[in-house]
């Protein structure tokens, strides 16, 4: 048996960072992990091929080798995923299709052979078994939360890891939080689950002895929900096995503000190998937070914590939304504001848009608001929902807020603000990637000499080779960063609308 995983192409984001990947020649920020994994659930007598559309094209010859195509995407790339979909059908080629996108939507996909939905340690043994009897059905799902202990390390040796900018593992699935505009509990629920020690470390050394030295990327939703575990078990665990390895890795995730509150254990992050954490921040409007039911971020000063986070040795990546009901008219100055002011670099500003599966996206339907279905990505002009704001004033403070902090002084500044504050533990090892150097040299002529950034540039360049000279490798990558956000920003404001085919 012949199988094609495919992995449709990711439209051009904010978290695609398309054009920054190409000061460093990589194709791609991660590896398609969910594929990655399901492959290592197949038989292991089936030829296996995986084609990442962001990587490469696929084929008409990918086509005609396979007898099966496993495809998984998420909603932004739906529209890549039709597209395939559509190739398949004019060739007469099966397809197995799972992944958020076809849990939440499957009834949008009449051309697909086989969903397999939700979680697949669950829904994909039943079918792998009905098609071994020619009985395969149309639809497998299952409301049951898997046992993560059961799920075998991804198959790497299906991807060329040079190609892209980080790997990734996950660790656990769930959050005890349920915002209201989110749909992870929806797909994981609110109790954390999490693979055991063992599995962990065995999965970093799949990626050690595949050769891959530098970030990985844990893609849980909420790493901290399980804090007693990761304090009393996993970080100590990862410390060892970092240090009787030569710390060849370093390590970042998404949490929670509240992990701000807890200082041992941002400490034990710090020291088994994490540099930086991804926070939804969203909004510096108390009232919208109670709108949206984000609890963990009431009550508490967000600029404070973000700071405590910093000081630790974290970097703060944030999320940002503006679009909430309860969103004043000074919503965008605040948000301005709080951004310039966190020293938060990685600033991802996006409209409130309401996804399938999610409280919000029911409650707009209930209410008689609802336009359409969300495109996955909160960055095109194209509000789904009717919002209270009016539409000209949202989407003109939301353009000025992308237009102001991505402006090169606005931008530099912060990034010279969060080198200030940020107070990181391991720096004695630089991982130098293959391509780094030459990032070097193209930011110099690109940014420095081309770029109406330059003088900002330059400036950073020397201020942090003269104060902060350990920190120069992460102000040379947040300038490649601001590069991408401006070019990304441009193509908001300039259309409205992103391609997102890719086909």
């Amino acid at each position: 048996m012949n199988i094609l995983l495919v992995y449709p192409h990711y439209p051009d984001s904010f978290w695609s960072f398309r054009h920054a990947l190409k000061f460093i020649n990589r194709k791609a920020s991660f590896p398609p992990l969910g594929l990655l994994t399901v492959a290592a659930m197949l038989p292991g007598d089936w030829e296996k091929r995986l084609v990442d559309m962001n990587v490469r094209p696929l084929s008409d010859q990918d086509l005609e080798w396979a007898d099966y195509v496993f495809i998984s995407a998420m909603t932004i790339q739906r529209k890549s995923a039709q597209l395939v979909i559509d190739r398949c059908r004019e060739r007469g080629v099966k397809i197995v299709a799972g992944g958020p996108l076809f849990t939440a939507c499957h009834d949008d996909f009449p051309g697909v052979d086989h969903l397999v939905l939700g979680e697949a340690e669950l829904t994909l043994p039943p079918f792998l078994e009905d098609l071994r009897t020619g009985r395969a059905r149309h639809l497998y799902a299952d409301d049951r939360l898997a046992d993560l202990t059961m799920t075998p390390i991804p198959l790497w040796n299906l991807v060329e890891v040079s190609n892209y900018a980080a790997m990734n593992i996950q660790y656990g699935r769930g959050c005890p939080f349920d915002c209201e505009f989110c749909d992870i509990t929806a797909l994981f629920g609110r109790k954390p689950r999490s693979k055991s020690r063992k599995q962990l470390l065995a999965e970093l050394d799949s990626l050690y002895v595949r050769g891959w030295r530098g970030a990985v990327f844990f893609v849980d939703d909420n790493f901290i929900g399980d804090k007693k575990k990761l304090k009393k078990e996993v970080l100590p665990a990862l410390f060892d096995w970092m240090e009787e390895n030569g710390r060849p890795f370093y390590f970042y995730t998404e949490a929670s503000i509240d992990l701000a509150d807890d200082p041992k254990l941002m400490e034990l992050m710090v020291r088994a190998g994490f540099e930086e954490v991804f926070i939804g921040i969203e909004t510096p409007n108390e009232e919208s937070h109670v709108e949206s039911g984000k609890v963990q971020n009431r009550n508490r000063d967000l600029l404070a914590s973000v700071k405590t986070i910093q000081r630790a040795g974290l970097q703060v990546h944030g999320g940002f939304i503006v679009g909430f009901d309860s969103d004043p008219p000074t919503i965008f100055d605040k948000q301005i504001l709080f951004i310039q002011e966190s020293g938060i670099v990685t600033a991802m500003v996006g409209l409130l848009s309401a996804i399938r599966g999610t409280r919000l996206h029911q409650r707009m339907f209930q209410e008689g608001r609802l336009l359409g279905e969300g495109t996955g990505s909160n960055t095109p002009l194209d509000l789904n929902f009717i919002t209270r704001m009016k539409t000209e004033q949202l989407l003109g403070g939301y353009l000025t807020i992308l237009d102001t902090i991505y402006a090169p002084k606005n931008y530099y500044q912060r990034v010279i603000r969060l080198l200030r504050e940020y107070r990181p533990l391991h720096l004695g090892k630089f991982h130098l990637q293959p391509g780094y150097v030459g990032a070097l040299f193209k930011s110099m002529l690109f940014l420095g000499v081309v770029g109406k950034e330059r003088l900002y540039y330059w400036k950073l360049f020397f201020w942090t080779l003269i104060r902060k000279p350990r920190l120069f490798p992460l102000a040379i990558t947040y300038a490649v960063y601001g590069f991408h956000f401006r070019k990304v920003a441009e193509k908001i404001g300039e259309s409205g609308m992103f391609d997102a085919d890719g086909v």
